[in-house]
């Protein structure tokens, strides 16, 4: 079995990854860090959570632990394609780089520029930036990429789904031709291929999975989710979230749940702390101080759900998380590998499950041709429920009290004895003169032969009312409707 010390690192690189407790180099370690000390470009294809961060980290230390940098030229590059993953890359390079006297800037948004600047002015080895902020600080004149040895591009097929590729290429013409790449990715599209033809050198290609797998260690499924009502659609979801959460009992420790919207995400964090669990929400709309935060709570246990969007789904590393949740079925299918690969990370076993709308069929099937195995179908826990709710409205709405007691009882009141409202009494006697003026004219038509009064006389009443009243008309009915229902009862 190969260990790290086979791997031709630095003593001082060995002796940081022995007290970081690691012993056994991953597949994707194994065969990215050979190549990478001896200078060749790396194409590095493996799913989530199987190391590729120290597949790049470990060689870097090791080679730039000789040399020194100069003031705004780094001389190593790590593009990330998050905050949260450039900052993971940074504690990497703090951990495995404590022997060796190497500095280090980290340049992400939601910080200061001034900060930043003062760190690129003293000159650092390894500058670790998202693309937007790398060339915001180089457009200002306070960068220089043309003394960069290693340029390593992590998650680029996340690049690729946010849109930084344009970004990528540029950066690609700004750093020396002589350089050397490392390029990391857990899918290859056919635009990732191509810039891995064009800005790599024949790369030493180490590839450890099928593209697009998901880990072995991880136990899937999905529960079907038909809501009954569509005004009732959001918040049965939800509920159906915190049944599948309570159902899974004492083994789900703590959990990510994604929601494909930012909206989502704070909807479905402030629902589960209605209800009593300690969940918090983070996406690309939070300060970044605020992101940090939560994180950190997620990772030392003091916050048990950490409900995400995508931005928390590539490349961090919180090693002991028990589930994933996906609230929505990913619009892309290469997300779902990235989102259920933040559990059963380094040979843990981990479980995730989704829940899946009719609507969702389309993408549904896209993630399983991708994964290449059908999800399987879990038994959703509220389905007796459901039912019962179903029922339970159609047993009641017998006891509702409709418009038509309405008009009875208003008819009747207007009939009772009882005194009547001031604004009543004008109509109801308005009413009268008007019924008893249409029975004169009934009886003068009735005594010349006319059809159409025989015709009204003989017709009997209809509606549920029998001709008792009017239904429907409420208290305050005007005198004229009720003309032709007051001769039918007279008559």
């Amino acid at each position: 079995m190969t260990k790290f010390s086979d791997l031709n690192l630095s003593p001082k690189v060995l002796k940081a990854v022995e007290e970081a407790g690691y012993e056994t180099p991953t597949p994707i370690q194994e065969g990215a860090i050979p190549p990478a000390l001896e200078g060749r470009d790396v194409l590095g294809i493996a799913q989530t959570g199987t190391g590729k961060t120290a597949s790049f980290t470990l060689p870097m230390v090791t080679m730039l632990a000789r040399g020194r940098a100069r003031a705004r030229m780094p001389r190593s590059l790590v593009l990330c394609p998050t905050r949260e993953l450039a900052a993971q890359v940074a504690e990497n390079f703090d951990t495995y780089a404590k022997h060796v006297k190497l500095t280090k800037a980290l340049l992400i948004g939601g910080v200061s520029f001034k900060e930043q600047d003062q760190l690129i002015d003293r000159g650092v080895d390894v500058l670790i930036a998202t693309p937007g902020r790398l060339l915001d600080h180089f457009e200002r004149g306070k960068l220089l990429l043309t003394g960069v040895q290693i340029m390593v591009v992590d998650e680029a097929d996340r690049m690729l789904d946010m849109g930084f590729i344009p970004d990528i290429e540029r950066i690609f013409g700004l750093v020396p031709f002589t350089r050397q790449t490392l390029f990391f990715s857990a899918t290859m599209a056919p635009e990732i291929e191509r810039i891995t033809n064009t800005f790599l050198s024949n790369p030493a290609r180490v590839e450890v999975a099928r593209q697009a797998t998901a880990s072995a260690t991880i136990e899937q499924g999905k529960v079907m989710f038909k809501p009954g009502r569509r005004d009732r659609a959001a918040s049965d979801k939800r509920a159906l979230l915190r049944a599948m959460i309570d159902g899974e009992g004492a083994a789900c420790t703590n959990a990510i749940i994604f929601c494909n919207r930012k909206t989502d995400v704070d909807i479905v964090a402030k629902s589960l702390k209605q209800h009593g669990y300690n969940a918090q929400p983070i996406h690309g709309d939070l300060d970044q101080s605020k992101r940090m935060e939560v994180l950190q709570g997620f990772r030392d246990g003091t916050i048990q759900f950490l409900c995400a969007s995508d931005v928390a789904a590539r490349g961090l590393d919180i090693p002991n998380v028990s589930h994933v949740f996906n609230f929505d079925v990913p619009s892309h299918a290469e997300d779902y590998v990235h989102r259920i690969g933040r559990t059963g990370r380094a040979g843990r076993k981990g479980k995730t499950l989704m829940i899946c709308e009719p609507r969702d069929g389309k993408n549904l099937d896209a993630v399983e041709r991708l994964i290449g195995n059908e999800i399987p179908v879990l038994e959703n826990p509220l389905a007796g429920k459901a039912e019962a709710a179903e029922e339970s409205p159609r047993e009641e709405s017998p006891k509702k009290t409709t418009s038509g007691s309405r008009g009875k009882s208003g008819s009747s009141r207007s009939k009772s004895s009882a005194p009547a409202r001031k604004d009543e009494a004008p109509r109801e006697e308005a009413a009268r003169d008007d019924s008893a003026r249409d029975k004169s004219e009934s009886r003068s038509s009735s005594g010349s032969g006319s059809d159409s009064g025989r015709s009204s006389r003989g017709r009997k009443p209809s509606g549920r009312d029998g001709g008792k009243g009017v239904v429907g008309m409420g208290d305050h009915m005007p005198g004229f409707i009720a003309q032709s229902f007051d001769e039918r009862r007279d008559d």
